[in-house]
C-alpha cells in the first residue's frame, strides 16, 4: 500500500461507526479507581547528566496494579517558578532511553514527563520497566493478554498512561493546571486515550496514532503492531470474536469522542504502519461527546509514517504556545 486509497476529502469526512462495548465506560472507570487506590509517587531521585542548562530526576510512579513504572523528568535549570508540564509517550517498541535522548519539550521551556512502556524497550529503544502480568495470548506486545480486555497488554498501558499525568501533577515545579500529553504512533493512540480519562488537560498533540479504527487498522496494514495482530489471527482463528471484543475496549476513537482539550493532530498520506484513515476516524469523531473542543489536523501528502518531522515539530511547538498563552489570558476574567 503505497498510499492511501482514499481522497483527502474521502478522509476528512471518514466517520466510521466504532462499536462500544455497553460496559466501556464503568470499565475504565474501575480500572482507574483501583490503580488511583494508591500514591503514584514512589521514587524520585536526581539524575547525573553532561546537560548544564536541564535538571533531571529517575521518577518511578505506580501504575497498573501498583506495578513500578519508570519516568524521566526533565526541567530548565534555574527556573524557579512552576512550570507548564508536557508528559510524552514513546511508540511501540521503545522505552524511555537516556535522559538527554528527547530534549524539544525541556529546552522549549517546559517541564517534561517521559514515561517508559511497560516490557517494550529492546525492539527499538531502551527501557528498564517490566510487565509482569502474564496471559494468554500471542509473543508481541500488541497480542500479550488479547483473548480478554481485563488482561490486555494496552489495559495496564493506558493506565500506565494516566498515572503518567497524575505523576507529573505531585513533582516539584509543576503548574498542575497545564499539562498536555504527547506522542507518537502508539504514543499517540495514549495521548488520545489520556484525553478521553482525563477531563482536565490543557491540550494533546498526537502525530501518526496507533490504536485508532483497529478493527479496519488490522485488515489494511501487514506492518507491525497490527500486522502482529493478524498474524495472531491468522494462526489462532477461532479466537477473532474474544480478539475484536478486546480491542474495542482500547480503541483510540472511542476516548477521542470522549476528549475535552484542544487537539492537534498529524497524519502523512503514505503511512502504511498506522493507515492514514484510522487517524482521521479519530481526528474525525474528536471531542463529539464533549462539545467539540478546537482541533487541528496537518495533513502530509508524501510522507509515511514519519509525518512532518521536524516541520511537524515546529508546528506543535508553535501551537502549544498558543493554546498556553490563550489558556492564561482568561485566567482572572469573567
Amino acid at each position: 500500500m503505497p498510499h492511501s486509497d482514499s481522497t483527502l476529502d474521502e478522509l476528512q469526512r471518514y466517520t466510521p461507526e466504532i462499536v462500544e462495548p455497553d460496559d466501556f465506560d464503568q470499565f475504565w472507570r474501575d480500572t482507574l479507581a483501583e490503580a488511583a487506590a494508591r500514591p503514584v509517587l514512589v521514587d524520585v531521585r536526581p539524575e547525573p547528566t553532561d546537560l548544564r542548562l536541564l535538571d533531571s530526576w529517575d521518577v518511578t510512579f505506580a501504575g497498573f496494579g501498583g506495578d513500578p513504572v519508570r519516568a524521566w523528568y526533565t526541567r530548565p535549570t534555574g527556573v524557579r517558578e512552576p512550570l507548564p508540564a508536557v508528559v510524552e509517550y514513546a511508540g511501540y517498541g521503545r522505552g524511555r532511553g537516556l535522559p538527554h535522548e528527547r530534549l524539544t519539550w525541556p529546552v522549549a521551556g517546559y517541564a517534561h514527563l517521559l514515561m517508559d512502556n511497560r516490557g517494550q524497550a529492546g525492539q527499538y529503544g531502551a527501557g528498564d520497566t517490566a510487565d509482569p502480568h502474564g496471559a494468554p495470548g500471542g509473543p508481541w506486545p500488541a497480542t500479550w493478554g488479547i483473548l480478554d480486555p481485563r488482561d490486555y497488554h494496552y489495559r495496564r498501558l493506558i493506565t500506565d498512561a494516566v498515572r503518567a499525568v497524575e505523576a507529573v501533577r505531585a513533582l516539584p515545579g509543576v503548574d498542575g493546571d497545564r499539562v498536555t500529553v504527547v506522542g507518537n504512533s502508539q504514543g499517540g493512540g495514549l495521548a488520545l486515550a489520556v484525553a478521553g480519562l482525563v477531563d482536565d488537560l490543557s491540550a494533546v498533540l498526537t502525530t501518526a496514532p496507533f490504536l485508532c479504527d483497529m478493527q479496519r487498522a488490522v485488515q489494511l496494514s501487514d506492518a507491525a503492531p497490527y500486522g502482529e495482530i493478524a498474524r495472531y489471527l491468522a494462526v489462532h482463528r477461532e479466537a477473532e470474536d474474544a480478539v475484536r471484543r478486546t480491542l474495542s475496549y482500547v480503541d483510540a476513537v472511542s476516548f477521542a469522542r470522549r476528549a475535552t482539550a484542544p487537539a492537534h493532530f498529524g497524519i502523512g498520506l503514505r503511512d502504511t504502519v498506522c493507515p492514514p484513515a484510522t487517524g482521521f476516524a479519530a481526528y474525525n469523531h474528536y471531542g463529539a461527546a464533549a462539545g467539540r473542543p478546537v482541533r487541528e489536523m496537518h495533513v502530509y501528502l508524501f510522507n509515511g509514517h514519519e509525518g512532518g518531522e521536524a516541520v511537524h515539530v515546529r508546528r506543535q511547538l508553535r501551537w502549544l504556545d498558543s493554546v498556553l498563552q490563550q489558556d492564561r489570558s482568561h485566567v482572572g476574567t469573567g
